[in-house]
């Protein structure tokens, strides 16, 4: 059972009507019917729907009625976008029968540009974690190996990225949900910049910090995505209007004039050793690609003398969490999972005056994020410290779960903080087969610096070509 093409490289030949989008549905279909009682990765199949999406799209395209490269696609969504019709559950027995009357902003968006709708993703409950372990609908399992972590909280979305169950998926990033699970089942994984893609209608875990973006298995395919889910919102009142790039022509322009900055100083603390070696490899191949890459300090940038720290305090985060969660923990904490419970209740005592000094931190720390660009244009750090854990290691100590998360999110968090955007891309293996990832940030709005530097990255190198299960 081949892995997908590609969609940058499918689409023309649907648009030539050399392939059906019904014959790719048809496939995906199968795929998922043979590989998710493994991985896990779904939590509602819409089989019958999706090759009705199929069947009209292939009409449309007959007639020469073409969207674009998404249309006839078959892509799938993490299940905390809502979803019109179809239950939107957030992996907990709270939501396990809740049904939206309106698509989240990005699910119409994927539906005007002709995508076909397969189903939902199995995540961490709630979003809040980082391995999938905690949702009502079991455990997430990774491609590579499945008695290893998919990571989280969109692990489900990964896994089915990268088992080839899909085309692309969309996820969502409040501390590294995207870009932690797109390193550890090796696949491409993107947060856009805070406010570049619309969050109304996703189920939130922090208002401040959450995010939406799109994985895929290359870098031209999540260009494809997000240049078809970015933009303006008016009715998110965090969505920002700034003028969307062409993501993907932007690929062909290369990195030869991009400088690159590498922060040793936090990010490439405590590395597993394999992790370093195969980042030292892929720095090693980024050098001749740009203009210049360079060691950095963010301590010593400062704005009127105010320091650039990188920002890793969760008061935000918990606080928010608690807010939108207050009143069904009052009355059906049972509903819960015991450990997303305890940490819902981990934001439950933040006074109000606490909260809004750290979130006046978090603006400023924002602002500020702009002085890492003053003399570089990206950011080159491994996404995850250590490869994806064992998950009988992480299920025979309960205690050790939330501190293996939180080592797994220690890279991405800061750029979620920063509202910066960042990808990660595959860049290696451990002996032990496992993927590893490459995390390349920039400033506000450049997604798509972001995306060429990835792009070109994964053209000098073979990473992307390898897959699980095929």
């Amino acid at each position: 059972m081949p892995i997908p093409e590609t969609i940058l490289d499918v689409a023309p030949r649907l648009r030539r009507k050399e392939v059906s989008p019904v014959e790719l549905t048809s496939a995906c279909l199968d795929r998922i019917e043979k590989l998710n009682p493994t991985l896990n990765a779904f939590i509602t199949v819409l089989a019958e729907s999706a090759l009705a999406e199929a069947r009209a799209a292939e009409t449309e395209i007959s007639r020469g009625d073409w969207r674009g490269p998404l249309h006839g696609i078959p892509v799938a969504l993490k299940d905390i976008l809502n979803t019109a019709g179809t239950r939107t559950t957030a992996a907990s027995q709270l939501y396990q029968d809740r049904v939206p009357a309106e698509d989240a902003e990005v699910v119409q968006r994927l539906r005007r540009a002709g995508a076909v709708i397969l189903g939902k993703n199995n995540l961490h409950e709630f979003a809040y974690g980082g391995s999938s372990l905690v949702s009502f609908f079991g455990d997430a399992h990774n491609p590579w190996n499945a008695a290893h972590v998919a990571g989280g909280s969109s692990g489900g979305s990964a896994a089915a990225v990268a088992a080839g169950l899909c085309y692309a998926a969309i996820g969502t990033d409040t501390a590294g949900s995207i870009r932690e699970p797109a390193a550890l089942c090796g696949c491409v994984g993107i947060k856009p910049t805070y406010g570049r893609v619309s969050a109304r209608g996703v189920v939130p875990l922090s208002w401040s910090l959450d995010h939406v973006g799109p994985l895929a298995t290359t870098v031209g395919d999540v260009a494809a995505v997000l240049q078809a889910v970015a933009g303006y919102d008016a009715l998110d009142s965090n969505s920002a209007d700034v003028p969307v790039a062409d993501y993907v022509s932007a690929l062909g322009e290369g990195a030869k004039t991009l400088r690159v900055g590498v922060p040793r100083a936090y990010f490439y603390d405590d590395l597993d050793p394999e992790v370093a070696a195969v980042v030292e490899q892929a720095l090693a191949v980024i050098r001749p690609l740009v203009a210049e890459v360079r060691d950095v300090q963010l301590a010593d940038m400062r704005i009127a003398d105010v320091r650039i720290e990188v920002p890793t305090d969760r008061t935000v985060q918990a606080a928010e969490s608690f807010a939108f969660h207050a009143d069904n923990v009052a009355r059906t904490a049972e509903l819960y999972q015991p450990e997303t419970l305890r940490r819902i209740r981990s934001g439950e005592n933040i006074s109000a005056a606490e909260y809004i000094r750290r979130r006046r931190e978090l603006d400023g720390a924002r602002r500020r994020a702009q002085e890492i660009f003053a003399d570089i244009d990206l950011l080159v750090t491994p996404t995850t410290p250590v490869p994806a854990p064992a998950i009988a290691d992480l299920k025979k100590n309960p205690e050790a779960l939330r501190p293996a998360e939180l080592l797994l999110l220690r890279n991405t968090r800061p750029f979620n903080g920063w509202g910066l955007p960042a990808i990660s891309v595959p860049c290696g293996f451990t002996k032990g087969g496992l993927p590893i990832g490459l995390q390349i940030a920039g400033a506000h709005w450049r997604e798509d610096l972001v995306l060429r530097l990835a792009h070109a990255y994964e053209r000098a190198t073979e990473w992307h070509k390898r897959h699980p299960l095929s």
